[in-house]
């Protein structure tokens, strides 16, 4: 079952992530909010749409923008409503 592991804590595990351009997209029940702040980012996909992010904190220990989901995606990218994907330092283990 893929998790996603960042600074010693499991934030996400899930087996029904949905994969999109090599990055796997946890549904929004797998992920553990206690380590998760929201983050002011905003950016744009010219397909999926607009895409929020949040900080990833653990034992005080915080990376900016670790984490990104789609609110209100393209119809191309309904899939991954709420789901949500990480940058490099958060380790995506099988």
């Amino acid at each position: 079952m893929p998790r996603a592991v960042w600074n010693g804590a499991v934030v996400a595990e899930s087996d029904e992530t949905v994969m999109v351009e090599g990055n796997h997209y946890f549904p929004p029940e797998s992920v553990n909010l206690e380590y998760f702040e929201a983050s002011e980012l905003k950016t744009r996909c010219p397909w999926k749409g607009l895409a929020s992010y949040y900080d990833v904190v653990v034992d005080g220990d915080r990376y900016s923008d670790a984490a990104w989901y789609y609110p209100d995606p393209s119809k191309a990218a309904a899939q991954i409503k709420d789901h949500v994907a990480f940058y490099g330092k958060v380790q995506i283990e099988p």
